[in-house]
């Protein structure tokens, strides 16, 4: 049985046989969010690919109707038609169920020189333009979509809370950008009053884990959480590369070299022994390890996200969750690897190294 919406704006209601997702809370702050996260990259049918107006509303439909709230946006989407269906998707439902989180930095056009950046000018410039897409007063979370390696972080913290004290952002986050330049940025703002970041998205899978030696550490200090996008490698960890099969992916991809296909024959055993899909497990690792994590779901088809949903159901145990790390594993370099010595251990912590609590 699948609940419809009506055309008119009803509070959103669930129908018991329909599983719900649980919601976490959104780095320090007490926005609670689903346990996925709805990609809407693909909303809009630009470049001969994606989700008509249609399929679009399906999507949220199912989505919501699963109990989730958090849907991810951003300026560029389809040349701003993901914000446009976005919108009017939620002139027709209840606009406070629904937390948008949309993304500011990338050009939308080429003749103005500050129309793309990280600046306070394209930051308020960009904001505007999306607000009118959104057809809404305000956008829950504005990410930094890309460092721009030019503006001084100060400016776009003080930018993103004028725009939260002006009631048009009610969170800060930020997404690709070095570890160091966060944490910088966060430390200004717990000095000087500002709202900080609560939310880092980068690109984390199996086969992608490199933010593991300093950007999810980084987060887990300053308390963030971490919004994975591409947690399926680009469909190559659903295995359908595997079988044959084509996607949007090169074939001289690094997402599809030796490495990736060992890790996905990983990840399509364990899914055959659960009966489970091969997205479902990988989706599940995303969040079961040991941080706070709400992985990106795309989908341009209804049958992709009612497959990823399924990943709610999925439990992984601490057997299958050790045979996934060591099929990704990665050196952390320094100085992860190099603290993580024994004789290092050994002598920082005098041999108390297993008798100490850890933060976590």
């Amino acid at each position: 049985m699948i609940l419809r919406f009506a055309p008119v704006k009803p509070d959103i209601c669930f129908i018991q046989n329909i599983k719900h997702m649980k919601y976490k809370l959104l780095g320090r702050s007490g926005l609670k969010v689903s346990e996925l996260c709805l990609g809407t990259m693909g909303f809009g049918t630009e470049a001969g690919w994606g989700a008509d107006k249609e399929t679009s509303f399906a999507i949220m439909d199912s989505f919501a109707n699963a109990g989730g709230n958090f849907i991810d946006t951003a300026n560029v989407y389809k040349l701003g038609t993901s914000e446009k269906i976005i919108g009017e998707y939620l002139g027709r439902h209840d606009r406070d169920y629904f937390v948008i989180a949309s993304k500011y930095t990338l050009k939308d056009n080429t003749t103005n020189p500050n129309a793309s950046g990280n600046s306070r000018k394209n930051m308020m410039r960009s904001v505007e333009e999306s607000l009118r897409r959104l057809k809404t007063d305000f956008m829950d979370i504005l990410y930094l979509h890309i460092w721009d390696d030019l503006t001084p972080i100060d400016e776009v913290l003080r930018g993103m809370d004028d725009l939260i004290r002006q009631g048009k952002v009610n969170y800060a986050a930020i997404s690709d950008t070095p570890a160091w330049v966060v944490s910088k940025g966060n430390t200004l703002a717990e000095l000087m009053g500002w709202s900080q970041f609560v939310a880092l998205q980068v690109e984390y899978s199996l086969i992608a884990r490199t933010p593991e030696r300093e950007l999810i550490p980084m987060a887990n200090h300053f308390g963030m959480t971490v919004t994975p996008w591409a947690p399926l490698g680009g469909g190559v960890l659903t295995g359908k590369y595997l079988r044959g099969e084509h996607g949007r992916i090169k074939p001289e991809s690094k997402r599809l070299d030796d490495r990736s296909t060992k890790i996905t024959k990983a990840v399509v055993a364990i899914a055959d022994e659960l009966g489970v899909s091969a997205g479902n497990v990988a989706l599940k690792w995303t969040t079961e390890q040991g941080f706070s994590s709400i992985p990106i779901v795309g989908a341009t088809k209804l049958s992709q996200l009612e497959e990823n949903l399924k990943t709610i159901d999925v439990q992984l145990s601490k057997d299958h969750i050790r045979k996934l790390n060591e099929a990704s594993a990665i050196e952390l370099g320094f100085p992860g690897d190099f603290l993580n010595e024994e004789g290092v251990r050994a002598n920082t912590f005098g041999g108390f190294y297993d008798k100490v609590e850890k933060r976590v």
